[in-house]
């Protein structure tokens, strides 16, 4: 039997997000820093390089799945992925709402999964307090009964499975290859990844700004491409060998199968870790990786000379960060990923709910954005119900006489 396999694993796992970290921090590649920018000032560079990295992903992943270098049919199933993004029952409700509490976490707590962890490397100390309250509210979520109790009790009724309607998942390209009745279903999920994939191509290089940016561009190329190499490392032949020789297996390693990377359930991977008395079949593929994108932040700022201590500033930007913690981990599990676990490792699955949960992200990120904006502005006289209104109509979704405070 050959478990060395799983060491194996663990070492790609934090080389790549090792270069995760350096590559990201080089960059300011931030998720939440991308939409702050498009939202508060119309840039949408950083934008585009998160959306970069997406179409690198999804590429690889489909050109992978064409020359059989991977078997994507193992994320339909959650005994061989982890998590498993096709699964056919699209619980719709869950990404809507887990997507929506995330983006509003995420932007109380200044930066997502992956942004926290950056930022602790660098020796932002309140990202270490965001990422406990991450791992608090994700592992109540993951290994109580809260989550059926609160949520998925009363989502799950309401969802559309695809199995029901002969469709095998939840991927595009088998959903179109479904109800085309196309003839090779194999090609259907590289053909519409393909396409995905350009027309984000066509947005992304619109930019003339964008198209001058190296560091940015580089950094898209990076990230996509090592969340693509980790699909081929867990769901290849060394990822289908491992699970094969598991079958026989009397102990079976935790959070194992095919997967990249996500920044959520992890810190939830480091309490059952501890917990366990740091037993090695709780050393997850995440919790490596997790290590790996703050080492390598450190590593960055160390060299660079940017590593500073921070800590809060008051009482409230420590409450605000800690809510922003929990909802993240709350959000993040309810919708199956953060902004890189469903924003670019799902969709290069081009499973519809990690799209549904990329959007409800920017929305909820956005729409909190701009309700703090005109709070910050009008003060007293921007009351919450006030700002919401406002920001609703700012952003088109309720007409123009519901506005209470002047554009801004």
């Amino acid at each position: 039997m050959n478990l060395t396999l799983g060491n194996e694993i663990l070492i790609w796992a934090f080389a790549l997000a090792f270069i995760i970290g350096a590559i990201a921090s080089r960059s300011n590649f931030c998720t939440m820093g991308s939409v702050s920018d498009w939202v508060n000032m119309g840039d949408r560079s950083r934008l585009r390089s998160w959306f970069l990295a997406m179409a690198v992903a999804i590429i690889g992943v489909a050109v992978m799945d064409y020359m059989g270098l991977v078997d994507m049919s193992l994320t339909t199933n959650n005994a061989t992925s982890n998590p498993p993004y096709r699964v056919a029952n699209v619980v719709w409700l869950r990404y809507i709402v887990g997507g929506f509490i995330f983006g509003i976490g995420m932007t109380l707590g200044s930066g997502c999964g992956s942004k926290t962890l950056l930022r602790l490397g660098g020796g932002n100390f309140k990202s270490l307090v965001v990422l406990i309250c991450i791992g608090i509210a994700a592992s109540t979520m993951m290994f109580t009964s809260i989550d059926y109790t609160l949520f998925l009790q009363w989502m799950t009724p309401l969802a559309t499975d695809m199995s029901l309607h002969n469709i095998p998942d939840q991927s595009l390209g088998t959903i179109v290859g479904s109800l085309s009745g196309a003839e090779d279903m194999s090609l259907m999920n590289p053909i519409m990844g393909g396409i995905v994939a350009l027309l984000m191509l066509v947005w992304i290089f619109k930019s003339k700004d964008f198209r001058g940016n190296v560091e940015l561009i580089a950094a898209g190329l990076v990230i996509g491409g090592a969340i693509a190499t980790a699909w081929y490392i867990t769901a290849g032949e060394m990822g289908q060998t491992y699970l094969s020789d598991l079958e026989f297996a009397d102990t079976r390693p935790y959070a194992v199968g095919a997967q990249s990377f996500t920044f959520i359930s992890p810190p939830a991977h480091a309490y059952q870790y501890i917990e366990q008395g740091f037993n090695k079949n709780y050393l997850s593929f995440g919790l490596v990786a997790l290590l790996g994108v703050v080492i390598g932040s450190f590593v960055y700022s160390i060299v660079s000379r940017n590593f500073r201590v921070e800590w809060f500033s008051s009482m409230k930007d420590f409450i605000t960060h800690v809510i922003g913690g929990l909802l993240m981990g709350i959000g993040g599990i309810l919708g199956m990923g953060c902004t890189i676990g469903q924003g670019i490792t799902g969709v290069s699955t081009l499973a519809i709910g990690s799209y549904i949960t990329l959007g409800s992200i920017i929305f909820g990120s956005a729409l909190t954005m701009k309700i703090q904006y005109y709070r910050m502005v009008y003060e007293d006289e921007a009351s919450f119900p006030k700002a919401l209104l406002t920001s609703l109509v700012d952003m088109k979704l309720l007409p123009g006489g519901l506005r209470r405070l002047d554009a801004v």
